[in-house]
């Protein structure tokens, strides 16, 4: 839903996820530029989008959210270089957009990582890498 039960700052999620509607200002929340993305097989789809299945950090916050919340937007673990970390960053929705197709989608904070950005599913990395260079670069 883009109701404020999904998609209000007070119930782990950026105003981002919410459509913007016309003009004005943004989502409000931070930005970065060139930020590495790998992938991870997550594959909610066949767990039933069980976040305790994949043994996701954020799993002890919000593996009892609706099912609706946790299918809402793809999977996403975040190791990036602004904005919160650990519990603080569990159910957040990040834009995500590459910047050599400018394919874009909005994915949700399940997990953290270590590589100093983001660990998509690679569903959601495969939406993204429309050229496949993502792909080829590793």
């Amino acid at each position: 839903g883009t109701t404020d039960d999904y998609c209000l700052s007070s119930n782990n999620c950026q105003s981002n996820c919410k459509p913007s509607g016309g003009g004005g200002g943004g989502g409000g929340g931070e930005s970065a530029s060139n930020v590495r993305a790998t992938y991870h097989n997550y594959n909610p789809e066949q767990v039933g989008w069980d976040l305790n299945a994949v043994s996701a950090y954020c799993s002890t916050w919000d593996a009892n959210k609706p099912l609706e919340w946790r299918k809402k937007y793809g999977w996403t673990a975040f190791c990036g270089p602004v904005g919160a970390r650990g519990q603080a960053s569990c159910g957040k929705c990040l834009r995500v957009t590459n910047t050599w197709t400018g394919a874009q989608t909005t994915v949700r904070i399940v997990d953290q990582c270590s590589n100093g950005g983001l660990d998509l599913d690679a569903g959601v990395f495969k939406q993204l890498d429309t050229n496949g260079r993502g792909n080829a670069e590793g």
